[in-house]
C-alpha cells in the first residue's frame, strides 16, 4: 500500500480520508519525531477540514507533540510559519481536487514539503500501527495562533519592491474560488496599493463558485471582468493557494509554461544562478537558461523534487509548469501569492502582461494518454527500444526522448494504470507528430 502520492495523502473525505486516518497519520508523525517538538496544524476551506484537523490535532497531542492550531490557511502560509515557529506541520488540503476530496500533507521543519524518505518512514509506522502514545500527564500542549496569514502577507511585502509597486496603483481582478487564498491574496494586493476586485473571495468549502482547479473554462467570469474594468491582469488560485494562474489585460489565459519561463527570465536578470524544473516542463526553460548563461537542472515531476534540488544546487528560481513557482529567497515551496507580488514587481517596468508573455520563445504542445496492462514491463521495453534506435534519452522520471526540434515524454501515471504521452516542438504539426510517435512506442511495447 502506497499511502503518500505526489502531494500527500488524498481521497474522498470521510470515505478514504477519514478521522481515523488523520489521527493515526498524526500519531505516526509524532512517533517519527520521537514524541518531541511542536507541530503547526491548519486546513483549507473544505467543509471536511475542521473534522480532519481536529482528528490530526488529537493524534499529535496523544504522542506528546505540542500543537499550534493555525486555522484556515493557504499551504504556503503555514509552510512559512512552520519554518520560523515549529518543527513540523500538517495541512489538511486536497489542493485543486474537487469539493468532495480532502487530503493530509506533511511539512518539514524547514517549511518545505516533507522529504520522500521521511514519508516512507512515516508510512512504515502507520502500517505497523505501533505508535508512541504518552501517559496522561505527558500529552502535548495546545494553543491557537490566528495571526499566521498576517505574518505571511507581511513577509511577502518585505520580499518585493513595495514602494515601486504602490506607486503604480495597479487595478487587479482576482478569482479566489472560495478557497484559502481568500484570506490572503486580496489583502496582500490591497497592502501593495492595488485597486482589488474579487470574485468568490468568501471562504466556502462547498466551492459554489467553481471547482478548486483554476482552468481556463472555469475562469470565464474573471476574463469578462478583466476586460470590462480595464484591469492590469486577472489572477486565480487553486484551493490551497500554492499555485496561481493569470489572465492578461485582454482576459486571455496565460499558459503556465510561458508564466514559468517568463518568471525565470526576470529572476535571472536580477540574479544569475542555477534554475530547476521537472522533466515535464517546456524547452522554454532550457532556452532561457542558455540565453542567460546559467545551468538548468531537470528533476522528477513533483514540487518536492524541485524544491530539494534547488536547495542542493543553490538555485535562484524554480518551479513547475502548472502555476507552481518557487522563490528560494522567500521560501522553498510553491507560493501563489508571492508569484503574484513578483508579477506586479515585473510590471512596474511599464510593460503590459501580454507584452511580457511574448518575451519567451514560442513552443507548441500535444498530449494524450493510453491504458497499460503492465506499466513496469512496458516502461522497460520502451527504454530498450529507445536505446536500440540510438535516441537521446533522459530517465529521471519516465523516459524523455530528445530530438533536434522537440521532445517526447512518456510517463506512467502515479495514480492509475495509464501512460501519459507529452510532446513539444516549434510547430504544432510537429508536436502532434512526436506525440503519435510516443504513443506508437507505448502501444508496441504493450504488445511485446
Amino acid at each position: 500500500m502506497d499511502l503518500f502520492g505526489t502531494n500527500g495523502v488524498r481521497g474522498i473525505a470521510n470515505e478514504y480520508v477519514t478521522p481515523e486516518l488523520a489521527v493515526n497519520l498524526a500519531k505516526s508523525l509524532g512517533t517519527y519525531m520521537g514524541s518531541k517538538g511542536t507541530v503547526a496544524i491548519g486546513c483549507d476551506t473544505r467543509i471536511s477540514g475542521q473534522m480532519l484537523k481536529s482528528a490530526a490535532i488529537a493524534g499529535a497531542l496523544a504522542t506528546g507533540l505540542s500543537v499550534i492550531d493555525v486555522g484556515i490557511v493557504p499551504t504556503p502560509s503555514i509552510q512559512y510559519y512552520v519554518r520560523d515557529y515549529a518543527d513540523a506541520g500538517i495541512v489538511i488540503t486536497a489542493s485543486h481536487n474537487p469539493r468532495e476530496y480532502n487530503g493530509i500533507k506533511l511539512i518539514a521543519g524547514d517549511g518545505s514539503e516533507f522529504p520522500r524518505d521521511g514519508e516512507k518512514e512515516i508510512e512504515k509506522i502507520y502500517l505497523s500501527g505501533k505508535f508512541s502514545t504518552v501517559s496522561w500527564e505527558k500529552t502535548g500542549h495546545f494553543r491557537a495562533d490566528p495571526s499566521v496569514n498576517e505574518y505571511y502577507i507581511k513577509n511577502i511585502i518585505r520580499a518585493v519592491d513595495v514602494e515601486a509597486i504602490r506607486s503604480r496603483k495597479f487595478k487587479v481582478v482576482v478569482d479566489m474560488g472560495c478557497g484559502a487564498g481568500s484570506l490572503t491574496l486580496p489583502f496582500l494586493l490591497r497592502d501593495l496599493g492595488c485597486e482589488v476586485l474579487t470574485l468568490g473571495a468568501q471562504p466556502d468549502g462547498t466551492f459554489p463558485w467553481r471547482n478548486p482547479e483554476p482552468t481556463p473554462e472555469a475562469l470565464t467570469e474573471l476574463s469578462d471582468l478583466v476586460k470590462k474594468t480595464g484591469a492590469a491582469f486577472g489572477a486565480a488560485h487553486d484551493g490551497d493557494a500554492d499555485r496561481i494562474v493569470f489572465l492578461d489585460e485582454n482576459g486571455v489565459f496565460v499558459n503556465e509554461e510561458i508564466l514559468l519561463a517568463m518568471m525565470a527570465k526576470y529572476m535571472l536578470e536580477v540574479e544569475k544562478g542555477p534554475i530547476v524544473t521537472p522533466v515535464s516542463s517546456s524547452q522554454r526553460m532550457a532556452d532561457v537558461a542558455k540565453e542567460e548563461g546559467v545551468e538548468l537542472h531537470w528533476t522528477a515531476v513533483g514540487s518536492i523534487n524541485v524544491a530539494r534540488k534547488m536547495m542542493e544546487v543553490g538555485a535562484v528560481f524554480g518551479g513547475e509548469g502548472n502555476g507552481g513557482l518557487i522563490f528560494p529567497k522567500h521560501q522553498y515551496c510553491r507560493d501563489g501569492a508571492m508569484a503574484c507580488a513578483k508579477i506586479l514587481e515585473i510590471m512596474v517596468g511599464g510593460k503590459k502582461f501580454s507584452e511580457l508573455t511574448k518575451s519567451v520563445p514560442v513552443y507548441f504542445n500535444a498530449k494524450t494518454k493510453t491504458p497499460s496492462r503492465d506499466v513496469t514491463g512496458t516502461m522497460g521495453r520502451i527504454q530498450k527500444e529507445a536505446s536500440r534506435l540510438g535516441l537521446t534519452t533522459d530517465t529521471i522520471d519516465g523516459i524523455k526522448i530528445w530530438y533536434d526540434d522537440g521532445w517526447i515524454l512518456i510517463r506512467p501515471s502515479g495514480t492509475e494504470p495509464i501512460f501519459r504521452v507529452f510532446a513539444e516542438a516549434k510547430k504544432q504539426e510537429r508536436a502532434e507528430e512526436l506525440m503519435q510517435t510516443g504513443l506508437k512506442m507505448v502501444l508496441k511495447a504493450e504488445k511485446a
